[in-house]
């Protein structure tokens, strides 16, 4: 039987939830998903530049689960990039810090 999973600390909803491609109908596209915990670590990672130990402590999660959530997530983007996807963020086991 697996562990249960963790909540994972998000700091803020995303403004934003789903991009595409411009000049492509959005029932012409393929969508990725990309979870929640995984566009909060990008978040931190990337755009805060908060160091991974920094970022799995405020998420709330181990330093391998953060360097997961990361590589997953960057895949995910990448090929929404290069390959023309719609990219939507949603789901994932978080709890907001604004709640």
């Amino acid at each position: 039987m697996p562990r249960p999973k963790r909540c994972r600390r998000i700091g803020r909803r995303p403004e934003f939830n789903y991009f595409k491609p411009s000049g492509v109908r959005r029932r012409d596209l393929h969508t990725i998903v990309l979870e929640t915990d995984e566009y909060e670590a990008i978040r931190l990672k990337d755009l805060e530049g908060l160091d991974q130990e920094g970022a799995s402590k405020r998420m709330n999660v181990s330093q391998p689960t953060f360097h997961r959530l990361i590589v997953n997530a960057r895949r995910k983007i990448s090929d929404a990039i290069v390959n023309g996807k719609a990219l939507r963020i949603e789901g994932g086991h978080v709890l907001f810090q604004d709640q």
